[in-house]
């Protein structure tokens, strides 16, 4: 199969995605301007009839003072990943990204090498010999994403030490997904465990409200974003960020008739918000992207109603799986990121490990110094 790679317009790039059963919200067309402060370019792939067979977001980052660029796609390329020259498809990419300027290239493979169901999860949790989700034995294998990270190392890619463990990638390299394809809401509920069944029971009979909010309430978003951002310890993004991903995501789906890309999902007690979460959407695949909640009134289990509201809505857009995105592999309770996997094993779904992301110094110099660089901020 011989392969051509050009520069496409961004009509090219989301009408191909359009016509996959879905690919991450990070390789739309519109993900470029929620990233505004990188230089963007979309890569399409083409079969030797001229069709149109992958594309690619390429976010380039300039190096201070030199026009030199790290070249990211984050999830990506959207590309045939387990074809058998998969060098054909990767080699004119590195070439043309070089001739940006790029000194380094920076991907993610959307590709799943392991799952492990919450029965096993549950398992390691409970066995004290069991330290990480590694150490469990998966649920299901995939020969064929061992055989894409061989080809890559073959070929000159590398990965972090520990394969990216955790949250030490740019993208999590494990995340938790609950399966819809094929299952009605009811059996879904029926998959959450007793304390998550309870804690929606105990939501309604308190009076939680779970509704879809407006662009104008991203402000009150905001303001519980921060409340959590400070609770938990990490550097919250800032209002503008959510507005600017709402317009140019909602926008583009909106100029040719799809449903929004982007929601927003409010849990009000006693009229007050208490609990908020955004939605990602594209094609089958739904994300809940960004959480938060109020220090208070966690009693009346805002977060379970609010995410059983989100998987009936995902499975209403006829979504084959509902991604609550990152968590660590420590199954240690003394682990800080041992609470959200604890969360989100309730719901009965599955944990998932990507191939992690990769790097290609096109110059080592540069390269090195860039690690260096990001390793003391």
């Amino acid at each position: 199969m011989s392969l051509t790679l050009r520069t496409i317009s961004r009509e090219e790039h989301l009408a191909y995605i359009r016509s996959l059963p879905s690919a991450s919200h990070m390789q739309v067309p519109a993900w470029a301007d929620v990233k505004s402060e990188w230089r963007a370019e979309s890569l399409g792939w083409f079969d030797v009839s001229g069709r149109q067979v992958g594309a690619g977001l390429v976010l380039y980052r300039q190096l201070p003072k030199v026009k030199r660029y790290l070249a990211y796609l984050p999830e990506g390329p959207v590309i045939n990943w387990f074809a058998p020259n998969l060098e054909e498809w990767l080699r004119p990419m590195l070439a043309h990204l070089k001739s940006q300027g790029a000194f380094s290239v920076k991907m993610g493979p959307p590709v799943v090498i392991r799952r492990w169901d919450a029965q096993a999860i549950k398992a390691g949790i409970q066995n004290p010999e069991v330290k990480r989700l590694r150490d469990v034995e998966a649920t299901h294998l995939e020969p064929r994403a061992f055989e894409v990270a061989d080809r890559l190392r073959r070929m000159g890619w590398q990965q972090g030490e520990d394969g990216g463990a955790g949250f030490g990638d740019v993208q999590p390299r494990y995340v938790f997904q609950i399966p819809l394809r094929d299952r009605s809401p009811e059996q879904v509920h029926k998959g959450f465990n007793q304390l998550w069944r309870r804690n929606i029971k105990k939501a309604e009979k308190a009076g939680v409200l779970v509704e879809r909010a407006r662009y104008e309430d991203l402000p009150v978003w905001q303001e519980l974003y921060e409340v959590t951002a400070e609770r938990d310890k990490f550097r919250p993004r800032p209002l503008s960020y959510f507005q600017q991903m709402w317009r140019v995501l909602n926008a583009e789906t909106a100029a040719v008739g799809d449903e929004d890309r982007m929601r927003l999902y409010f849990a009000r007690h006693e009229g007050e918000v208490v609990a908020a979460a955004t939605m990602l959407i594209v094609g089958k695949h739904v994300w809940y992207s960004y959480g938060a909640s109020a220090n208070h009134k966690r009693e009346v289990r805002p977060s379970n109603a609010m995410q059983w509201r989100m998987l009936q809505d995902a499975h209403a857009l006829g979504a084959d799986v509902y991604d609550m995105r990152g968590i660590g592999d420590c199954l240690e309770d003394t682990d800080h990121l041992f609470g959200l996997i604890q969360f989100k094993v309730g719901t009965g779904g599955e944990a998932a490990e990507y191939l992690g992301e990769w790097d290609f110094p096109l110059n080592k110099l540069l390269h090195k110094a860039l690690d260096i660089y990001m390793s003391r901020r």
